[in-house]
């Protein structure tokens, strides 16, 4: 194979990683997103279940309705700048410290299969946070200031 036919597949290749990034970071976004805007309308009567859900695990009834009320403002926020691709890093670790608090909060309730649903959502943040230099199509993505872009925005310009 001539060089230009593997500079091509390569190329190709690339672009395939970045959509998929975007793929999976766009459904993760909107996934979460509506995971906190779904409960905004409810809230009350979402902490209500909560602190009801929680009843025979050690942790205290006022702390669960405290986290039941910033859950959903968390995962609006989480799930906004995901599915914008804006604060990225920041998402995906604020995403990911989520996940570990509910983690702890359904082992101590021995919900087994919540559990390892959660530990997919685990696993899908990771992937996004180190595969974080796929991530093409994104705000963060439009506001890099490197000389590639530099660049091609003076080869557009002209």
């Amino acid at each position: 194979m001539n060089s230009l036919a593997t500079e091509l597949g390569e190329s190709e290749a690339w672009l395939d990683r970045q959509l998929a990034y975007g793929i999976l970071r766009l459904t993760l976004g909107v996934n979460i997103l509506v995971h906190g805007l779904v409960r905004l309308p409810e809230l009350a009567s979402f902490a209500d279940g909560l602190v009801q859900a929680f009843a025979k695990t050690p942790l205290p009834s006022q702390m669960l309705r405290l986290f039941a009320f910033v859950l959903p403002f968390a995962e609006t926020a989480v799930g906004l700048l995901l599915t914008l691709g804006l604060c990225t890093r920041l998402a995906l670790v604020g995403g990911g410290l989520l996940i570990i608090a509910l983690v702890f909060g359904t082992a101590l309730r021995s919900d087994w299969d919540t559990l390892g649903i959660q530990m997919i959502y685990a696993a899908i943040y990771y992937l996004l946070l180190v595969g974080r230099t796929c991530d093409r199509f994104s705000i963060d993505h439009l506001r890099q200031k490197t000389p590639e872009r530099n660049e091609l925005k003076k080869r557009t310009a002209l």
